[in-house]
Protein backbone atom coordinates (compact mmCIF):
# COMPACT_ATOMS: atom_id res chain seq x y z
CA UNK A 1 0.00 0.00 0.00
CA UNK A 2 1.39 3.30 -0.96
CA UNK A 3 1.23 6.61 1.36
CA UNK A 4 -1.41 9.16 0.49
CA UNK A 5 -0.79 12.97 -0.35
CA UNK A 6 -3.01 15.51 -0.15
CA UNK A 7 -1.97 18.62 -2.30
CA UNK A 8 -3.51 21.91 -1.84
CA UNK A 9 -2.80 25.29 -4.28
CA UNK A 10 -4.05 28.31 -2.29
CA UNK A 11 -4.37 32.18 -3.15
CA UNK A 12 -4.90 33.69 0.61
CA UNK A 13 -6.94 37.16 0.42
CA UNK A 14 -7.48 37.07 4.16
CA UNK A 15 -4.22 36.07 6.12
CA UNK A 16 -5.19 36.55 9.50
CA UNK A 17 -8.36 34.39 8.78
CA UNK A 18 -6.09 31.61 7.26
CA UNK A 19 -3.65 31.70 10.29
CA UNK A 20 -6.63 31.17 12.42
CA UNK A 21 -7.86 28.23 10.34
CA UNK A 22 -4.72 26.83 10.20
CA UNK A 23 -4.14 26.74 13.97
CA UNK A 24 -7.73 24.77 14.41
CA UNK A 25 -6.82 22.48 11.18
CA UNK A 26 -3.14 21.35 13.00
CA UNK A 27 -4.66 19.44 15.91
CA UNK A 28 -6.61 16.98 13.39
CA UNK A 29 -3.23 16.41 10.88
CA UNK A 30 -1.93 15.14 14.18
CA UNK A 31 -4.70 13.08 15.30
CA UNK A 32 -4.74 11.72 11.56
CA UNK A 33 -1.23 10.60 11.61
CA UNK A 34 -0.21 13.49 9.13
CA UNK A 35 3.30 14.52 7.86
CA UNK A 36 3.18 18.28 6.27
CA UNK A 37 6.22 17.69 3.83
CA UNK A 38 5.99 21.11 1.68
CA UNK A 39 4.78 24.37 2.54
CA UNK A 40 5.96 26.88 0.37
CA UNK A 41 4.74 30.60 -0.47
CA UNK A 42 7.08 30.58 -3.78
CA UNK A 43 6.56 27.93 -5.94
CA UNK A 44 8.62 27.78 -9.06
CA UNK A 45 5.78 27.15 -12.11
CA UNK A 46 8.32 25.98 -14.99
CA UNK A 47 5.26 24.93 -17.35
CA UNK A 48 1.73 25.88 -17.94
CA UNK A 49 -0.62 27.56 -15.27
CA UNK A 50 -0.61 27.23 -11.34
CA UNK A 51 -2.82 28.35 -8.78
CA UNK A 52 -2.41 30.44 -5.87
CA UNK A 53 1.25 31.41 -4.12
CA UNK A 54 0.51 28.53 -1.58
CA UNK A 55 1.30 25.07 -2.10
CA UNK A 56 0.88 22.65 0.83
CA UNK A 57 1.62 18.94 0.37
CA UNK A 58 0.55 16.69 3.25
CA UNK A 59 1.78 13.03 3.80
CA UNK A 60 -0.90 10.11 5.19
CA UNK A 61 -0.36 6.47 5.89
CA UNK A 62 -2.61 5.64 3.13
CA UNK A 63 -5.05 7.42 0.43
CA UNK A 64 -7.66 6.34 2.68
CA UNK A 65 -6.29 7.56 5.64
CA UNK A 66 -5.98 11.03 3.84
CA UNK A 67 -9.83 10.61 2.87
CA UNK A 68 -10.84 10.03 6.51
CA UNK A 69 -8.98 13.12 7.73
CA UNK A 70 -10.82 15.09 4.98
CA UNK A 71 -13.94 13.76 5.47
CA UNK A 72 -13.81 13.64 9.32
CA UNK A 73 -16.57 15.75 11.50
CA UNK A 74 -13.73 17.67 13.02
CA UNK A 75 -11.91 18.51 9.76
CA UNK A 76 -15.24 19.45 8.26
CA UNK A 77 -16.30 21.70 10.80
CA UNK A 78 -13.23 24.53 10.56
CA UNK A 79 -12.83 23.69 6.30
CA UNK A 80 -15.46 26.60 5.92
CA UNK A 81 -13.15 28.94 7.44
CA UNK A 82 -10.21 28.16 5.10
CA UNK A 83 -12.81 28.60 1.96
CA UNK A 84 -13.66 32.17 3.89
CA UNK A 85 -9.95 33.01 3.41
CA UNK A 86 -8.78 31.43 0.36
CA UNK A 87 -9.38 30.13 -2.49
CA UNK A 88 -8.24 26.48 -2.46
CA UNK A 89 -7.90 23.87 -5.19
CA UNK A 90 -7.23 20.38 -3.35
CA UNK A 91 -6.20 17.04 -4.47
CA UNK A 92 -6.22 13.67 -2.94
CA UNK A 93 -3.41 11.29 -4.28
CA UNK A 94 -1.79 7.92 -4.06
CA UNK A 95 2.06 7.90 -3.82
CA UNK A 96 3.87 6.05 -6.44
CA UNK A 97 5.29 2.42 -5.98
CA UNK A 98 7.75 1.52 -8.15
CA UNK A 99 6.84 -2.27 -10.19
CA UNK A 100 8.90 -5.37 -8.67
CA UNK A 101 9.26 -3.04 -5.38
Amino acid sequence: MSNGYVIFTTAIHDQAGFGAYAQKALPTLIQAGARPIIVDDNPEVLEGRWHGTRTVVLEFESVETARAWYRSAEYQSIVGERHEAAETNAVIVGGFVMPGS
